[in-house]
């Protein structure tokens, strides 16, 4: 057991440093994902209540289809497919864009359920006592939505978060392509591999606590 940590005690000044740079770029990836996911899942959830036809439709479409489609196909059709029709991405825009497109479907869903979880008769009391729809939506509706779906929201981030992992095969310098390139030049890889899984605990942790508590609040 005391030689499973030794190259931890040997090489911990070495590997800490680009640990610590990868879980930075780990993150910005992840946070810079997850709010063009939540920009994008907002006006999918606003299409999907939408009296125009073919905005429900849409939203509908794209939602079966993200939900459909593997993250690392969308990873490969972004970075490794469109230059082929002259659209071409650096290796972090399109991991950021694809997580974000695929993620999104997850926020509508999560918008779209905690609406649901709102009973109709406060829309019906609010326009009882002269709100009108806009205001009912803005001032009554909306707020109790998000306070609803803030926990889940976290949730689908740390989902996001260990997702992230596959744009390594995008050659993004995240901590799974750093963790490879250490254990190919150290070989050690089931002392790096068990780093790199820590660092993504200590990312996700915080979150996860913070998830639990608000869902029991």
């Amino acid at each position: 057991m005391t030689g499973f940590f030794q190259p931890y005690i040997e090489y911990g000044g070495e590997w800490l440093p680009l640990l610590f740079d990868a879980m930075t770029k780990t993150a910005l990836l992840s946070i810079s994902a997850f709010v063009l996911a939540l920009v994008f899942g907002l006006v999918l959830w606003l299409c999907q209540g939408s009296r125009v036809p073919a905005l429900r439709h849409f939203a509908s479409l794209y939602v079966t289809v993200a939900r459909g489609v593997p993250l690392l196909a969308v990873l490969f059709l972004l970075y490794f497919g469109l230059p082929g029709v002259g659209i071409t991405f650096d290796a972090f825009t399109a991991a950021m864009l694809g997580l974000a497109l695929c993620f999104a479907a997850q926020v509508a869903e999560v918008f779209r359920a905690g609406m649901l979880a709102i009973p109709k008769g406060q829309r019906e009391a609010a326009l009882a006592v002269g709100f009108t729809p806009r205001q009912c939506f803005t001032f009554i509706i909306l707020p109790q939505v998000v306070r609803v779906v803030l926990s889940p929201l976290i949730v689908t981030f740390v989902s996001l978060l260990k997702d992230s992992s596959l744009a390594s095969l995008i050659t993004v310098d995240e901590l799974v392509l750093t963790g490879r390139a250490m254990a190919t030049e150290y070989f050690l890889p089931l002392q790096i591999y068990c780093a790199v899984g820590l660092c993504y605990f200590l990312i996700a942790w915080p979150f996860s606590l913070l998830s639990r508590r608000l869902a029991v609040r």
